[in-house]
């Protein structure tokens, strides 16, 4: 059975997307994946979305999310380093990644946020599939 997960970040902009994106890619057999914000946002960052298809994850029909377009009910919560502080949200497991918003920066920052998450997820992935998660 699959875990249901999501990446919440203030904006739901970049980090959480490009989560989204990673996860829903290498583990789409794993999990139900969605990304939220705590804030309204009129969509994804253009560099997100350039760096994520530079590896190959289409991102274009990505749109920013609140809280209350996902489930409730969550297996894993992953923050992403914004101060976010979510209202409660049920959840079995929830962690912060404690990840530098690359907003308003050069490309080079956005790929470097994308290649940390692009791991975090690997190892999220990894952990479910042994059991420990």
């Amino acid at each position: 059975m699959k875990k249901i997960i999501a990446f919440v970040c203030t904006h739901n902009s970049c980090r959480s997307q490009m989560a989204e994106g990673w996860a829903k890619y290498f583990g789409n057999d794993v999990f139900d994946v969605y990304s939220a914000g705590t804030e309204e946002y009129p969509a994804p960052k253009p560099l997100a979305v350039e760096v994520m298809e530079d590896m190959g994850i289409d991102m274009s029909k990505h749109y920013s999310k609140l809280l209350d377009d996902i489930p409730l009910n969550l297996d894993i919560l992953i923050t992403m380093g914004c101060g976010v502080e979510c209202p409660h949200v049920p959840t079995k497991h929830r962690e912060d990644w404690g990840l530098d918003d690359p907003s308003g920066g050069p490309k080079a920052d956005f790929e470097i946020t994308r290649d940390l998450i692009k791991y975090k997820v690997l190892n999220l992935i990894k952990l479910v599939k042994e059991g420990k998660l």
